[in-house]
């Protein structure tokens, strides 16, 4: 299968196998048209190293994939979630272009290289307390490879403005229905 082959069936599923239950929550269709075409404007993805964190089946970052970036680091923490972004890597043939670590976020993050990622896609369960979404996006800041790399974060359009560690700063901001978008960059 050609790159481009590959590229079509990512876009045409790339939220992928979804584990069962109600622990993983799928960003909407309409969501990541939105997402994806913010960052295309932006040329935000072509040859771009992309963390997702708080993955689920893995549907940000291949889609990323698909879009052009060059790698994808997915960080989950439950192992059965793990599998299946696996199974989604191995099924759309992009083993060789992700790379999969099974933590909580934060201490994911922390196992990667300071200054290496271009997008970091932080997608945590909306429940989460906002204590674990601050300490996510503080082991998140130090990845930005420079002043133009972008964290996008997703929250419920009810939940508060995340509190933002001093090294970043809110470059956009978008909702679309019940979700809520924090486009996060580096203080220059």
């Amino acid at each position: 299968m050609s790159r481009g082959e590959v590229c079509d069936e990512l876009r045409l599923s790339a939220a992928g196998c979804s584990p069962p239950g109600e622990g993983t929550r799928p960003t909407s269709d309409r969501v990541r048209e939105s997402l994806f075409s913010s960052l295309t404007t932006l040329d935000m993805l072509t040859g771009a190293h992309v963390l997702d964190v708080c993955a689920g089946s893995g549907g940000l970052g291949f889609e990323a994939l698909s879009r052009g970036a060059a790698h994808v680091t997915f960080i989950e923490r439950a192992a059965s979630v793990c599998r299946v972004i696996t199974a989604n890597a191995r099924s759309l043939r992009v083993t060789g272009e992700v790379e999969i670590i099974q933590a909580p976020a934060a201490a994911g993050a922390g196992r990667l290289p300071e200054g290496s990622i271009d997008l970091i896609f932080a997608d945590p369960p909306y429940p989460m307390p906002e204590a674990e979404v601050t300490a996510i996006l503080d082991a998140c800041a130090p990845l930005l490879r420079d002043p133009a790399a972008l964290i996008v974060f997703e929250r419920s359009s009810r939940s508060p403005e995340p509190r933002l560690p001093e090294r970043l700063e809110v470059f956009r901001h978008k909702k679309v229905g019940e979700t809520a978008l924090w486009f996060l960059q580096l203080r220059e």
